[in-house]
């Protein structure tokens, strides 16, 4: 209103996305995490109805609506999760019926997806935090070799879905554990903000009480772990084998941040030396004197596991000699290291032969630090 106060729009909600109409380009509603998976909330009651109808419709499944028609009579919708590699539906809302139309992975049966959970867990601190565990299709879940795998972003989260990545190494024998930790968006503002200035501290501590969490359930053994992912997620791996010690067998970085005050002062000037950017990052870094102390480039001789660096040239988001410079740490100090380059790759690795090609040099690296059997 004109001349009135400003107010943040949603302010109770945790939004996920905006629902747009086709037909006027207006607000009609949005998905918002209610704890466990993406549910809509729709303004207009009948649209509220009609979305809830297709939800409901698999119950318990991650849920993606990928179209409608404008009158919200028609759906094809992406169906994920346990037994569920990913389906494509179409919905006829006057018919009320559902149909197949195609799939993501034709070649992987139900029987061959891996058990997908929720585990509950509690940080050093106190702090209540979840996790996702995907354990090896009919193996029973005891003394299980594990990898952490913690999501990157910062600012995202994990739900009970099929990962690719963590359905392929279930495959192999491996307990999958992809930890919320304090910063993701899975809750409220208050636990994202608790994630400021904790890179390699408590946001890293999150990781490893998760694995403590199953060692202490019977699930993973302590002795076979590993640490893999990509961007804040390789930061992680890094951090976990030189700012920690002791917990993993190997780490592999996808794409990882090894040092914050580069990434920091790189992003600044890209910017164009923007205020709001400067004020971000050391929002969610902290101070800046501080940064060298959870740098991984600059604890190399630390390292207590051998180390693979993934990293596509091309990557515009996390720089590429994020990698290089590592790897020349590494080098330097005498630790075990390889370095794989992505060529013509981007971060988020778009092409189906290097994602081929990242699992299998991730997989061939775990498999020779930490067998599965």
């Amino acid at each position: 209103m004109r001349g009135g106060t400003p107010s943040e729009p949603l302010a109770h909600a945790s939004v996920d996305a905006l629902l747009i109409s086709d037909l006027d380009s207006t607000l009609i509603g949005y998905l918002t995490f209610d704890g466990e998976r993406t549910a809509p909330v729709l303004f207009d009651p009948r649209l509220q109805s009609i979305f809830s109808k297709v939800y409901r419709a698999f119950p318990n499944l991650d849920v993606t609506i990928v179209d409608s028609t404008p009158d919200f009579e028609k759906f094809i919708v992406l169906v994920r999760g346990n037994r569920e590699s990913g389906t494509y539906y179409t919905i006829d809302m006057t018919r009320m019926r559902a149909d197949p139309i195609g799939y993501e992975r034709p070649l992987i049966q139900p029987e061959q997806v891996g058990p997908i959970s929720t585990v509950e867990y509690r940080a050093g601190d106190g702090l209540k935090l979840d996790g996702i565990l995907t354990l090896p299709p009919g193996r029973v879940a005891k003394d299980l070799p594990v990898i952490m795998l913690p999501h990157g972003g910062p600012y995202a989260h994990d739900i009970e879905t099929f990962d690719w990545w963590a359905q392929a190494f279930a495959s192999r024998g491996y307990a999958m554990f992809q930890p919320n930790f304090r910063g993701s968006t899975n809750r409220d503002n208050a636990f994202r903000d608790a994630g400021n200035g904790q890179w390699g501290r408590k946001m890293q501590t999150d990781i490893s009480d998760g694995l403590a969490e199953l060692v202490k359930r019977g699930i993973a053994d302590p002795k076979r772990a590993c640490i893999m992912v990509a961007s804040y997620g390789g930061y992680a791996a890094l951090a976990g084998v030189t700012l920690q010690q002791g917990l993993y067998r190997c780490a592999v970085a996808v794409a990882p941040v090894s040092d914050l005050k580069d990434m920091y002062w790189d992003s600044y000037r890209e910017s164009g030396r923007s205020k709001m950017v400067r004020r971000n990052y050391l929002e969610a870094l902290g101070d800046r004197s501080r940064f060298e102390e959870v740098s991984p480039r600059r604890h190399a001789s630390r390292a207590d596991a051998p180390i693979l660096l993934i990293h596509g040239k091309d990557d515009t988001v996390v720089a590429f000699d994020q990698s290089t410079r590592m790897a020349d740490a590494l080098k330097d100090a005498g630790k075990p290291y390889e370095f794989v380059t992505l060529t013509e790759e981007d971060h988020w690795l778009s092409k189906a032969a290097t994602r081929q090609q990242m699992l299998e040099e991730a997989m061939r690296f775990i498999q020779e630090h930490n067998p599965a059997d």
